[in-house]
């Protein structure tokens, strides 16, 4: 299997009255979700499953994919990294899977996967990391595939 964590791309502070889900990308934003959503689609196999938090930005960073995609609310602002793993039935999945979701819960899954333990790594914004298995199902044989930020696709 293959995962890769998608974190949105730069989105606007929350206004008065709205809410962290109706945050939408900044102008930056939509550029860096272009950029890496060219990158990942050149790279993705045709068969990758691809499941988005329900938060504007998340969703406007995917929509920049240009394919089809499904909301999963267990991907929301805040989640458990555990339920992230259950989404994409890790490690028993034989398919890749891309995940688009939010700080810290992105960082926390990529420790559990690489170290066992749930730190908060940091995974900056529009930025992709890729992990395979060499043993589909067996969690000790994940290594860290490829890790790409917006800012190094070339334009």
């Amino acid at each position: 299997m293959d995962l890769i964590l998608w974190r949105h791309a730069e989105a606007e502070d929350a206004g008065p009255g709205m809410t962290d889900l109706e945050r939408a990308l900044t102008v930056k934003g939509q550029k860096q979700a272009r950029r890496m959503g060219q990158w990942l689609n050149s790279q993705l196999p045709d068969s990758c499953r691809i499941l988005s938090s329900p938060a504007v930005r998340t969703l406007q960073t995917v929509e920049a994919l240009g394919r089809k995609f499904k909301i999963h609310t267990d991907l929301a602002p805040g989640a458990d990294p555990a339920d992230i793993l259950k989404a994409v039935n890790w490690p028993g999945n034989k398919d890749s899977v891309l995940v688009v979701g939010h700080q810290p819960t992105l960082g926390q899954v990529a420790s559990m996967l690489l170290t066992g333990d749930d730190l908060e790594w940091d995974i900056r914004k529009a930025s992709a990391w890729w992990f395979a298995q060499r043993d589909p199902g067996d969690p000790m044989s994940v290594y860290l595939k490829a890790v790409m930020a917006a800012d190094l696709v070339v334009k």
